[in-house]
C-alpha cells in the first residue's frame, strides 16, 4: 500500500510539473522584414521559457545585402540584427545564455571578440566559436543565440 501511494504521489508531481512547463508548445516567429520573411526559416522560436534566435548575419535591414566596410562593419550589423530580434520578443543581450559564432576566417576572432564584449557588459553567455566555410550571402560572421524569456516580474 505504501508503494502504491508513493507511486501515485510521484505520478501526480510529475504530471503537474509537465503540465506547468512554460510555453511547452513551441511558438514560431517569422521575420516582419519582408526580405527575410521569404526565406524558409523562423527568425526565432519560443519554447519552454527560452527564445531560440536563428543565425543572423550583417545584412542591412529590409534587404538581403551584407553591409559594406569589412569585418568590423559586418560584425556590428550582425550584433544589431541579433539585438533587433531579441527586442521584438521582449529580450535583451542580458537574457542571452548561449551564443554560437560562425566565422568565415578564424583570423577575425580577436576583432569580433573586441566588438562582442561591448554587447555583454555584465556577463558573458556560454559560447562556441567556429570557422565555417561558405556562410550565407558571403558573410564573414553569423551569430545565433538562445535567451531566457523574461518573466512578468521583470
Amino acid at each position: 500500500m505504501k508503494i502504491s501511494l508513493l507511486s501515485i504521489s510521484i505520478a501526480l508531481v510529475l504530471a503537474t510539473a509537465c503540465k506547468s512547463a512554460p510555453n511547452s508548445t513551441p511558438v514560431f516567429h517569422r521575420s516582419p522584414d519582408t526580405a527575410l520573411a521569404a526565406l524558409p526559416f523562423s527568425e526565432a522560436v519560443e519554447a519552454n521559457g527560452f527564445l531560440f534566435v536563428a543565425g543572423q548575419i550583417g545584412v542591412t535591414p529590409g534587404t538581403l545585402d551584407v553591409v559594406k566596410g569589412g569585418m568590423a562593419a559586418e560584425a556590428k550589423q550582425t550584433m544589431e540584427n541579433v539585438r533587433a530580434v531579441l527586442e521584438r520578443h521582449g529580450c535583451t543581450f542580458e537574457d542571452v545564455v548561449k551564443a554560437t559564432v560562425f566565422l568565415a576566417d578564424m583570423q577575425d576572432w580577436p576583432a569580433f571578440n573586441e566588438l562582442y564584449r561591448t554587447y555583454f557588459p555584465k556577463h558573458f553567455p556560454a559560447r562556441s566559436a567556429l570557422g565555417a566555410n561558405g556562410l550565407a550571402r558571403g558573410a564573414k560572421v553569423e551569430l545565433e543565440v538562445i535567451a531566457v524569456l523574461p518573466t512578468t516580474e521583470r
